[in-house]
């Protein structure tokens, strides 16, 4: 799998999964194409993360998520790297200091991720994984991946992840309904 070419030992990680009535090949087109509008939860879940460096940095505005910009594209133009598009799974990293409130993404191309080790920092992978399954659809699994460099990374890294794991399980399992509801042919 991809996914352990990029990050095959980590400290955190969570597994979702949904059964799409589509081809592998329709569902990983609908995970590309899917948008912050028909993730909502997602919408307000980020504004609320947002929050504290919004008031560090005393203002009352900040970037907002664009609802008709693909969510991978948010991803790939927030810092994280495409590090595999394969016909059966994509897979999304970045690496920063997520548990700090501006998330301090540093950019790292793929090429370089998985040997990046720089003391201070977590490297997060995530992957669209579409398996054929039985009666004529697709088993859809994410699977997110962190891994911190150093001791001290990995434990504000966890401390972060005690607050944010139900918010991340929330927001991927409300992305997957998305993606199904999207390669099923309901609109959007």
């Amino acid at each position: 799998m991809p996914l352990d070419e990029f990050l095959p030992d980590y400290h955190v990680n969570e597994v979702h999964s949904t059964r799409v009535r589509a081809t592998p090949e329709a569902v990983l087109a609908a995970a590309r194409a899917v948008t912050a509008r028909e993730i909502p939860l997602m919408v307000a879940l980020m504004a609320l993360r947002s929050l504290p460096r919004l008031v560090m940095a005393g203002r009352s505005g900040g970037r907002r998520l664009p609802r008709s910009e693909p969510v991978l594209d948010q991803f790939l133009g927030g810092g994280f790297a495409l590090l595999a598009d394969r016909p059966d799974e994509l897979v999304v990293g970045g690496v920063g200091r997520f548990w700090k409130p501006s998330g301090d993404v540093r950019r790292v191309g793929a090429a370089d991720f998985a040997e990046f080790a720089e003391p201070g920092y977590a490297k997060a992978a995530f992957n669209m994984h579409a398996q054929s399954a039985p009666v004529f659809s697709t088993l859809l699994t994410t699977e997110t991946r962190i891994q911190g460099t150093d001791d001290e990374a990995r434990r504000s890294f966890r401390r972060y992840w005690l607050v944010i794991h139900p918010g991340s399980a929330a927001i991927r399992r409300a992305w997957l309904r998305a993606i199904r509801r999207r390669a099923e042919g309901a609109r959007p």
